[in-house]
């Protein structure tokens, strides 16, 4: 997420993904690698949009709010990309997410560009209780009104992605320009007997004005799921890194999606979790292991 043209002339999320078959030898095979590239204006409307390989349908995204409605409009537009699991339909999918926590790094550039001089004073105030684990009543990011007291986000500096020893760690990662935030999930999947295990990551992360890479938004899962059935048999959360004191309380409720079929999860953990039982963050990576059966499918097919 970046503003190549200044701050307040639009919002650029470029998007890469890429799906890695791992052989019994070790070796590695891209199955699929794909890109989306967005532009959104200030309230968050999709001003452009082009993917690689291009995709059917994706001019009809252009004019939609990339909020709680896109995905709608994804299922009107590009229908074909979440049935075919296609790395695309997940990019496109965190237009949403991604746009919504992009201005969070202009906190903590606030003192360094004279544009963003009174930001949180300009700073949109409505009650937000009840939203969320880290907005539930009582909690230490609220006013006693429901608005956000502002108290400082809790951070912690991380290592970059990829494993400089392993060129196949992470797919490329452009070189961000100094204030940018990135968006980062990494979701593997094997076969252990008559089930499949799911180790997943979900991360938010920005530049500090002095290079320093911070995350707000950190999970890990650890999940199993039967093979033939695609049902959940057991997940666990673990937050890593989270802005609120309250915000970690969401994660036990990951147990309510057991039983549920892994292809269900994009709508299950929606009407499972919510409100003061959720995490936005953990439902976002919850809801990205719709694409399990997908990725286990070329386990046991031969790479091409």
């Amino acid at each position: 997420m970046t503003w190549p043209n200044g701050i307040f002339n639009g919002l650029q999320l470029a998007g890469r993904g890429r799906d890695l078959l791992t052989d019994e030898l070790g070796a590695p095979h891209v199955i699929a690698q794909e890109e989306i590239l967005a532009t959104a204006s200030m309230d968050r409307t999709i001003e452009s949009l082009r993917s690689w390989p291009p995709t059917d349908g994706l001019e009809g995204l252009v004019g939609a709010r990339a909020g709680g409605k896109l995905r709608g409009a994804l299922d009107e537009a590009v229908p074909h990309l979440r049935e075919a699991g296609l790395p695309r339909y997940l990019l496109l999918d965190d237009l949403a997410g991604a746009s919504l926590i992009a201005g969070f790094v202009w906190f903590r550039w606030k003192d360094h560009l004279p544009e963003l001089a009174g930001l949180r004073e300009r700073a949109q105030t409505r009650s937000m209780e009840g939203i969320c684990s880290g907005f539930r009543p009582g909690a230490s990011s609220l006013n006693a009104d429901g608005t956000q007291s502002m108290v400082p986000h809790q951070i912690a500096v991380v290592a970059p992605l990829a494993d400089p020893e392993d060129e196949w760690s992470w797919h490329e990662l452009s070189v961000p320009p100094p204030m940018a935030m990135r968006r980062a999930r990494r979701v593997d999947v094997w076969r252990d007997g008559g089930e499949f295990v799911i180790d997943a990551m979900f991360r938010d992360s920005c530049w500090e004005p002095d290079g320093t890479e911070v995350a707000v938004h950190e999970y890990h899962l650890d999940a199993a799921a039967d093979a033939l059935s695609g049902a959940v048999v057991e997940i666990e959360a673990q937050p890593r890194v989270l802005p609120f004191d309250e915000c970690p309380l969401a994660a036990p409720n990951v147990h309510r999606l057991e039983g549920v079929s892994l292809r269900e999860l994009r709508r299950e953990v929606l009407e499972r979790i919510q409100f003061v039982d959720c995490c936005t963050h953990l439902n976002d990576a919850l809801r990205s292991l719709a694409e399990v059966p997908i990725l286990a499918r070329a386990l046991s097919e031969p790479p091409t």
